[in-house]
């Protein structure tokens, strides 16, 4: 998979390496003498170091999808460490070459951020802030399909903040866009990681307003109101979207 050194992460407590390519992540086990790069400068938490290695160390290694890694997390830290890891490999993949003059860039000296000796340009860890959504009507929630789901998966509406918008605007926005409704009494639920590929994702309750749903056929191909009784293939459990689903259904069953 990989034909030049690449940036990878040791996890101390599963004595494991994790490199990324994408979406997919190699892991080798018995990788014990990576274990002193565990408090390298570019740490993801406690015991987990960020590490350049030769590609050749991932020869037999094990292939697996991130989402499956993320989903296989025995808690909120090992999830938060694996987001967080694949970003910043991710980034520092992304960065090799300075963006405004082509010189290759170098770990900065004393922030988490690549800086060109050339023209001293600074690029830190990109971030992508993205909103998604449960809109609520009545007992019934939205959920919809994506052209790239699995057969059946049904999830919310989601999309990227654009520069110079609010969250709030850019929920009633997306949701217009891909469904063709209004929305209001737009309220804020969570946030969380999301490494596809450097997203922040901040989740929010809306209620429907004003239309009838007609899909793009482009981002989303089909989309219905949904009670408790009659949920499609939902999202995995460790997602924000199904925690916003789950949320949505417990308030009515504790009402």
């Amino acid at each position: 998979m990989f034909s030049v050194p690449v940036r990878a992460y040791y996890l101390a407590s599963q004595g494991r390496l994790f490199a990324f390519e994408g979406e997919q992540v190699l892991s080798r086990e018995q990788a014990d003498r990576f274990k002193p790069f565990a408090e390298a400068d570019l740490s993801v938490g406690e015991g987990v170091g960020l590490l350049i290695v030769p590609a050749e160390i991932l020869a037999g290694a094990e292939e697996i999808a991130l989402r499956a890694l993320l989903a296989s997390a025995a808690d909120e830290l090992m999830f938060a460490q694996h987001s967080r890891a694949a970003q910043l490999a991710t980034w520092h993949d992304q960065h090799r070459f300075c963006g405004r003059c082509g010189t290759p860039m170098s770990d900065h000296e004393k922030d988490l951020a690549r800086q060109c000796p050339q023209c001293h340009l600074t690029q830190y860890p990109r971030i992508s802030p993205c909103v998604i959504v449960l809109v609520r009507r009545g007992d019934k929630c939205l959920l919809a399909r994506a052209p790239h789901f699995a057969p059946g998966r049904f999830s919310t509406l989601a999309g990227f903040i654009e520069a110079g918008e609010t969250a709030e605007q850019a929920v009633a926005r997306e949701i217009m866009e891909e469904v063709g409704i209004e929305v209001g009494n737009v309220r804020f639920f969570a946030s969380q990681s999301w490494p596809f590929p450097h997203q922040l994702m901040l989740g929010f309750f809306a209620d429907h307003a004003a239309g009838e749903l007609q899909p793009d056929g482009v981002e989303i191909v089909e989309a219905d109101w949904f009670g408790v009784d009659e949920l499609p293939d939902l999202p995995p459990q460790f997602s924000i979207s199904r925690q916003l689903i789950n949320h949505f259904f417990s308030e009515q069953i504790s009402d």
